[in-house]
């Protein structure tokens, strides 16, 4: 009895612990007492088991693989688990001859495939599959502008154009046949001076014909060959002056563009560069059914262009199956080109002249009358003048040649270049404009000039004696007067003489600089006047200056300013026209000027406040005012005699100058004169002097005593230094 209870006990102990330790079976994970489905597919437990280009599939307690769209198992199941060897590999869509439909070609790819039509049909979509119902049709039946002006045949590479009468498609059988005139090339009347050049325009105008005449013709027409013999014309006409008129301009530059646009379409190489004696040529081409797109630069030494390849292109509908531009720059067309400006509309005293190459610019597109996007043109000045600049093109209808600005505009401009913007392509060029004084105008004012500067030449000489000669009025401020009447000497005679020989650069260059130094020097002794009338009034003692200090800073600073200004801009002394600073160093001469008289202005107001003072004080010393202010008086009217003429000067750089012009001139003429007036006529000493020299040179000779006695007597009435001067 006691064995079956623990037989019982042993049974149930058993069963306890086969339900405590129970087990969940495989794909399945144990949450308590629960056995969960394990999802192999998970992306926390997936480890990639199925294989590339396969995707897992989980089911409850298991899972399975399948190939993804575009491949299929090497067992050919559908279904297939990871622990066998099958793997997924491409299907080759394009096996089936007929995925695609007729007229249309399968493409491979992974995992999928693309259909395309074959060449000579279309279906309106670049790519499609079998699935997207589309077929492809012969283009000539459902493109009709295909060709253009011409027929559509399609054949065993696709479709070909055959070009009517009068258009062409450059020998691109594919492409547009556009409109291609040959009448361009009738006018050789230019050329008859040279046969080489008539062959060349027969060779050209021969080549046009085919190209227009004959619908299958195939020739060998080398692109470069005819450039390279284009360049030599154009060089031989250049060198030879042949043109004397502007008629035979207009012929040349028409005939050179339509040269340019009909050679483009057979230069092989994407970049052309040639370089001659008088030309400088770049040509850019590009070729293919799609049209190019982008920016596009062209260079030479003295111009850029910057444009778009869809300009060149030109309309879509007429793209020709290729796109050229080029920019071809003379080198010494500017000289016969200049002077034809019956285009422009010159204000008044206003004229003109090139101041840069002239370049010629064109594209494949013959539709280039009205731009949608402008080109620029970026333009090196032949001469670094601060002048107004015009972007100019040579316009052929015009009076029979002329430049004309319309359609143009100038973007920026500097010293040393002008940027253009054009709505059209032709040859451009930029203009300067120049504001010449009338004829009329100029025989008067140099009437006047001569005849002043005449006449101040001798008032400064009498002024230069009287200041050396007459010692009982020398003193500083004489020394100074004498002084400034001998740079004034100088400069007027050094102007007289060499102003206008500008036929020796270098000798005009030495007569500049020596303007520029002796009419600094005048200022500066004006200077050393209003720095001496400072000091007799507020300076008790040592109120005169030093001999070696005025020499200093009289001729010293001058000769200090003029150096570093010729070794700035050496080629800033002598223009085209007159011997004298060009714009670019004028500031050179203007700021000095100007910074001595706003220093003469400082110590002349200082004086002038002081000696007010000094009136008005308990015990003024009458007599020494007076002289002191007479002499203020004198040197304020000297300061605005010598500098008025500079101010009227400094409008000379501007158009609508005749007033000032003839203020300039009356002023600069009369300086001399002026000087004479205020230091010696108006000076009661000085008068008494001329009249003792006057009375000497009348009167009966008389004895060495009585004419030393009174010598003595009038030396020593006038032993101080008065100087005075009734204004």
């Amino acid at each position: 009895m006691a064995c079956r209870w623990n037989l019982l006990v042993l049974v149930l102990c058993l069963s306890l612990g086969t339900v405590l330790s129970k087990r969940c079976p495989p794909g399945f994970t144990s949450e308590g007492q629960i056995c969960i489905d394990t999802d192999e597919c998970d992306e926390f437990n997936y480890i990639g088991q199925c294989g590339d280009n396969a995707r897992c599939l989980n089911t409850v307690g298991s899972y399975f693989c399948q190939c993804v769209d575009g491949f299929r198992s090497t067992k050919g199941n559908v279904n297939f688990s990871a622990e066998t060897s099958e793997k997924c590999k491409d299907i080759n869509e394009c096996d089936d001859s007929t995925i695609c439909g007729p007229n249309a070609k399968c493409s491979n790819q992974i995992p999928h495939y693309y259909c395309t039509c074959e060449s000579g049909f279309i279906s309106g979509v670049e790519k499609f599959q079998n699935s997207d119902n589309v077929t492809c049709g012969d283009i000539c039946k459902i493109d009709k502008t295909i060709c253009g002006n011409g027929t559509c045949h399609r054949g065993a590479t696709g479709h070909y154009c055959a070009c009517h009468a009068g258009f062409t498609n450059y020998g691109n059988k594919e492409s547009r046949c556009t409109e291609l005139k040959c009448d361009e090339f009738k006018d050789m009347n230019i050329l008859s001076t040279f046969p080489i050049a008539h062959d060349l325009l027969m060779q050209l105008k021969k080549t046009c014909l085919e190209l227009t005449n004959n619908e299958t013709s195939t020739f060998d027409f080398v692109g470069e060959d005819i450039l390279e013999r284009l360049l030599s014309v154009i060089d031989k006409y250049l060198s030879s002056g042949a043109f004397n008129d502007n008629r035979k301009v207009s012929t040349f530059l028409d005939l050179v563009e339509n040269a340019l646009r009909l050679t483009g379409a057979f230069i092989k190489t994407p970049k052309t560069n040639k370089s001659f004696k008088y030309t400088e040529l770049e040509m850019l081409v590009r070729k293919g059914s799609d049209i190019p797109k982008g920016a596009v630069n062209l260079s030479s030494k003295h111009a850029q262009v910057d444009m778009q390849w869809e300009t060149a292109a030109g309309d879509p509908s007429l793209y020709p199956g290729f796109a050229a531009v080029s920019l071809l720059t003379y080198r010494t067309l500017e000289e016969f080109a200049n002077g034809f400006f019956s285009g422009m509309k010159p204000q008044e005293n206003e004229s003109f002249k090139l101041n840069s190459k002239v370049v010629t610019v064109t594209v494949s597109n013959r539709n280039t009358s009205r731009l949608e996007k402008p080109v620029q043109l970026n333009f090196k000045h032949l001469e670094e003048l601060n002048k107004n600049h015009t972007c100019v093109f040579w316009n052929s209808s015009e009076h029979g040649g002329s430049w004309s600005a319309e359609g143009c505009s100038v973007v920026e401009s500097n010293l040393t270049h002008t940027v253009c913007s054009c709505n059209h392509l032709s040859s451009f060029a930029v203009l300067m404009a120049l504001y010449d004084i009338e004829e009329q105008y100029k025989f008067q004012l140099q009437l006047i000039t001569w005849v002043g500067l005449s006449l101040s030449l001798v008032c400064l000489f009498i002024c230069i004696l009287t200041f050396w000669l007459i010692r009982s009025i020398q003193s500083p401020r004489t020394t100074i007067h004498l002084h400034l009447c001998i740079t004034l000497f100088i400069a007027t005679l050094i102007f007289l003489a060499g102003i206008s020989r500008t036929e020796n650069k270098v000798g005009c260059a030495v007569v500049a600089g020596l303007l520029h130094f002796f009419y600094l020097a005048a200022f500066c002794w004006m200077c050393l006047e209003g720095i001496q009338l400072f000091r007799m009034v507020v300076l008790v003692f040592n109120a005169n200056l030093k001999t070696r200090y005025m020499m200093a800073g009289g001729y010293g600073v001058p000769a200090l300013i003029v150096a570093i200004s010729a070794l700035a801009n050496a080629k800033g002394y002598g223009t085209k026209e007159y011997c004298w600073l060009n714009l670019d160093s004028i500031w050179g001469f203007f700021a000095p000027a100007c910074i001595i008289i706003f220093i003469n202005i400082f110590f002349f107001l200082i004086t002038v406040w002081k000696l007010a003072q000094k009136f008005s004080s308990l015990n003024p010393d009458l007599d020494n005012l007076q002289k002191i202010k007479t002499f203020t008086i004198t040197a304020v009217a000297q300061l605005c005699v010598l500098g008025t003429m500079w101010i009227f000067g400094s409008f000379q750089f501007s158009k609508g100058t005749i007033a000032m012009s003839y203020l300039f001139t009356i002023f600069g003429s009369i300086q001399g004169i002026m000087l004479f007036v205020m230091h010696c006529l108006f000076s009661k000493q000085v008068r008494e002097e001329y009249g003792n020299i006057l009375s000497r040179c009348c009167a009966p000779r008389k004895s060495y005593s009585e004419f030393s006695y009174n010598s003595k007597a009038h030396a020593s009435k006038s032993s101080q230094d008065t100087g005075e001067s009734h204004i």
